[in-house]
């Protein structure tokens, strides 16, 4: 059950644009203690998150508003980090939230028909600092209904859900011969792209 002040927290925090300006102004988790993956609870009693944290505090904030508590997975090369954002509907359009420090690998408009739309707007800015893309598959929309609501207050740590999201199904968005025809992105890119909040 949520505290007063968080039910006071979730009630202002109405909008997807409100949820990702929260979450904005959240001190990154840089995981330095290992692999862990804590509460919402936990993130707004530390004031800090990573992504998949940032993701499922944004999802528990739109079910609190009557949403589906939808996460979506970009899954990686070896070499580079996947990320987590959470999915929302407006007007039939698909939008993400999305905790990050990057510049490029953030909030995203409800502008997208399908996840798949969505998911392809991380394609062309997701590269290491060598510039080679890296963004290869991303997962259905994982629904977080099937874990209960215990996991938004819960002081356990909540990795087995990012390990279900890691085993869920996912959609591969290149054959072997788009990977090995893809540009690297170019110098000023590769600058942009390490700009950081």
């Amino acid at each position: 059950m949520l505290t007063k002040e968080e039910l006071k927290l979730f009630n202002n925090l109405n909008t997807p644009q409100k949820i990702q300006d929260f979450l904005n102004s959240l001190d990154p988790n840089l995981d330095t203690k290992g692999h862990i993956c804590v509460s919402p609870r936990q993130v707004l009693k530390n004031q800090k998150a990573h992504c998949l944290e940032g993701a499922l505090l944004a999802a528990a904030i739109l079910w609190h508003h009557g949403e589906k508590p939808l996460i979506l997975d970009l899954v990686s090369t070896k070499g580079d980090h996947d990320h987590v954002v959470a999915l929302f509907r407006r007007h039939g359009y698909w939008g993400a939230i999305s905790k990050t420090r990057h510049a490029v690998l953030r909030y995203r408009e409800p502008v997208y028909k399908t996840v798949r739309e969505l998911a392809m707007s991380y394609f062309h800015e997701y590269f290491l600092d060598s510039g080679k893309k890296t963004l290869r598959s991303f997962s259905r929309p994982f629904n977080l209904t099937k874990y209960g609501k215990e996991w938004i207050t819960s002081h356990d740590d909540l990795y087995e859900i990012g390990s279900d999201l890691d085993e869920s199904p996912h959609v591969a968005i290149l054959t072997p011969a788009m990977v090995k025809s893809l540009r690297k992105a170019d110098s000023i890119e590769v600058k942009a792209g390490k700009l950081k909040q």
